[in-house]
């Protein structure tokens, strides 16, 4: 399991607000409220101050797709620093959720003005890059029973110095078919299978056991 940058996780949320200024929002949306979606405009980039964001792209045909499940401490619509011009996905609030909105042209200025704060956003923006390239694997070479497995590591963050979550984010099984790429019946039956091996338990929400881990690591 890949360890994202300590310096990436433990960005200084109350720093960048102070250094962000007059350009910055901090804009809290509801529960499956759409922060931004497919097409329209992009001009800024957010950072999730908390709460969780999902992710998703939609094909010409109408199927939907997760690629991201995003939380505290995470940045998203940065694309639109490397130029691009409108929204490549859709990002919706999981839960109530409070992010940090900065403009492109300030988000920039401040990346030349202030090297500490480019250095953590580089970090943090290679190992999401990272991800990508681990999650590409993933679908190309795994089962979708390791895929579902490194799904739910990754949402608990595991591997992660802060302390795991002890409980999920609640998350359907329809979301989890998503992003793992396969059908619904195919996560239930995968999910009670790790229920009944003791890798994940439900209490008060889902709980996802360390053991899960040798699920990726058999062969």
């Amino acid at each position: 399991m890949p360890r994202t940058p300590k310096t990436a996780r433990r960005f200084d949320a109350q720093a960048f607000l102070a250094s962000a200024g007059a350009a910055r929002r901090v804009v809290e949306f509801a529960k499956n409220a759409a922060i931004y979606t497919q097409g329209e405009p992009a001009d800024t980039v957010f950072y999730i101050q908390r709460g969780n964001v999902k992710l998703s792209v939609v094909s010409p045909v109408g199927k939907e797709a997760v690629v991201g499940m995003l939380g505290p401490g995470d940045f998203f619509g940065e694309g639109c620093l490397a130029g691009q011009q409108v929204r490549m996905g859709t990002a919706t609030a999981r839960g109530v959720t409070a992010t940090v909105a900065v403009t492109r042209a300030k988000m920039l200025r401040l990346l030349r003005q202030q090297p500490t704060m480019s250095s953590l956003f580089i970090t943090y923006i290679l190992a999401r890059n990272i991800r990508i390239e681990e999650d590409l694997v993933d679908q190309l070479f795994n089962s979708s029973e390791k895929r579902l497995a490194r799904t739910l590591l990754l949402l608990s963050r595991y591997g992660q110095d802060d302390q795991p979550l002890s409980v999920l984010p609640a998350v359907s099984q329809e979301t989890l078919a998503e992003i793992v790429g396969t059908t619904r019946s195919r996560v239930n039956f995968f999910m009670n299978k790790f229920r009944r091996l003791g890798f994940i338990e439900y209490a008060d929400g889902l709980q996802v056991n360390r053991s899960l881990l040798s699920v990726i690591l058999h062969d």
